[in-house]
């Protein structure tokens, strides 16, 4: 099922086939009215989230940025990346001339090298948090998950069950990168929670022929 199809999807004048659809890409056992979102009054596709601050359902919905004043999900979190990426190259780059102007200006008064220090530290923490963040979601994009999913996953009902240590929406690296970045332009598509089997399938130890194979994590 396509986005602009489960965008416009709505429970009251939804068909027996569309929900059926819709509900197979839950467990088997699933309830229609728990995936249904309260405040939109629509079934949720997997790994969809109402935001309360932006007022809609979010597809493969990641977090509320305050600083940004948007949500990042399906749409954006590819950008999200870039985002932090240049930020954090940029205060690097500023950190670097602001080393090499004190190393410079070390011969000045010990008060200005001091001023020098102190402006210093908070470029420092940025930085720090920044490069945080980026490893955070550079994680993320590499197994195919959400800051969502991962601090909520034993409130998440679908993945209560999934192993630890498995990434239930992970297609491997290479094709996890190729949808996060390209998910714009093919379209996104829903995506189906594996069965258990498969699940458990995927928490078995790694073989020399799994990595071989690109095994999906």
């Amino acid at each position: 099922m396509s986005r602009s199809k489960i965008e416009q999807h709505n429970p009251q004048s939804a068909t027996p086939s569309s929900l059926l659809q819709m509900m197979d890409l839950y467990p088997p056992g699933s309830s229609s009215r728990d995936l249904t979102c309260s405040y939109c009054h629509l079934i949720q596709p997997p790994r969809t989230k109402h935001c309360h601050d932006c007022d809609k359902c979010i597809l493969q919905f990641d977090h509320h940025c305050t600083w940004l004043g948007t949500c990042i999900g399906i749409r954006n979190h590819c950008r999200f990346w870039w985002y932090i990426f240049g930020q954090a190259s940029l205060v690097i780059w500023t950190v670097a001339l602001y080393i090499q102007f004190l190393h410079v200006d070390m011969n000045g008064s010990w008060l200005k090298g001091l001023t020098g220090l102190t402006l210093l530290l908070p470029l420092i923490v940025i930085l720090i948090v920044l490069l945080i963040l980026l490893m955070l979601h550079t994680y993320l994009a590499l197994t195919n998950q959400t800051t969502y999913e991962i601090a909520r996953r034993k409130r998440i009902s679908y993945l209560r069950g999934v192993p630890r240590k498995v990434h239930p929406f992970s297609k491997g690296i290479c094709r996890n990168l190729y949808d996060l970045c390209l998910s714009r332009q093919k379209g996104y598509v829903l995506e189906a929670v594996p069965p258990l089997d498969e699940l458990e399938a995927r928490a078995r130890p790694y073989t020399c022929r799994d990595v071989i194979c690109c095994r999906c994590c």
